[in-house]
């Protein structure tokens, strides 16, 4: 089956231009026409992946993300942000909700559906992948779960990668160039900060286990030993 992707614009010309050029590349499309609307089919029937409007009147798209993240169902779900601005500022914000792409219009359709299938790509489950235990980390990424001394974690598909990667090659120092490359996909062209963003996330949600993803100034990033005490 075709995978379904769910658009939500208050804008009818930006619905139907995206709708016409994701069904042309074979994707099946539903729109809606704001963000309620948008967020209660999400719910009902999970998209595989969502174009979503930032600015819409009552709900936006901020409060629509952040209501996909915080719902088992929908938190995995990618999601692609559109917008009429381009400011760095609302960049890292709609990754601090938990955007996984941003697409400032107006937008070239070739790139849209070249984002929206990398989206995919990246979130397609693989099956050499295998689970992984290490400083008190256990990550499966068969059953897309992650638990820390125990402790189960709540992950967007991003944050799961990210960690994942790191977890995977422990000790080994990465660029914010390189986790883009192995963890959003060689022709994703957002920012390096996205990158920090995450990061920042991740230790959040780690809490008292923040410290295991290390930044080398200058360098990136690497999953190291607990401190001492710890």
């Amino acid at each position: 089956m075709n995978p379904t992707v769910l658009v939500v614009d208050d804008e009818k010309d930006i619905r139907e231009l995206v709708q016409y050029n994701l069904e042309r590349a074979g994707f099946r499309v539903v729109t809606c026409r704001d963000g309620a609307e948008g967020l209660k089919r999400a719910q009902a029937s999970p998209p595989d992946a969502v174009v979503l409007d930032l600015l819409m009147p009552a709900m936006d798209g901020l409060n629509v993300l952040r209501a996909l993240r915080t719902e088992p169902g929908t938190s995995g779900i990618p999601v692609l942000l559109l917008t009429a601005r381009d400011s760095e500022m609302d960049k890292l914000l709609g990754f601090e909700y938990g955007a996984d792409d941003y697409l400032t219009k107006p937008f070239s359709p070739r790139e849209l559906t070249a984002r929206v299938n990398a989206l995919l790509r990246r979130t397609r489950p693989q099956t050499e992948e295998k689970l992984v235990e290490v400083e008190g980390l256990r990550i499966d990424p068969a059953r897309h779960q992650v638990h820390y001394d125990g402790r189960a974690l709540e992950l967007t598909r991003r944050e799961f990668g990210l960690l994942y990667h790191l977890a995977r090659h422990p000790g080994r120092l990465f660029s914010r160039e390189e986790l883009l490359d192995k963890v959003w996909g060689y022709d994703y062209l957002g920012e390096t900060r996205t990158v920090d963003v995450h990061v920042r996330r991740l230790r959040a949600k780690l809490e008292d286990g923040k410290d295991l993803i290390q930044t080398v100034i200058g360098s990136g990033y690497r999953l190291g030993p607990r401190a001492s005490g710890d």
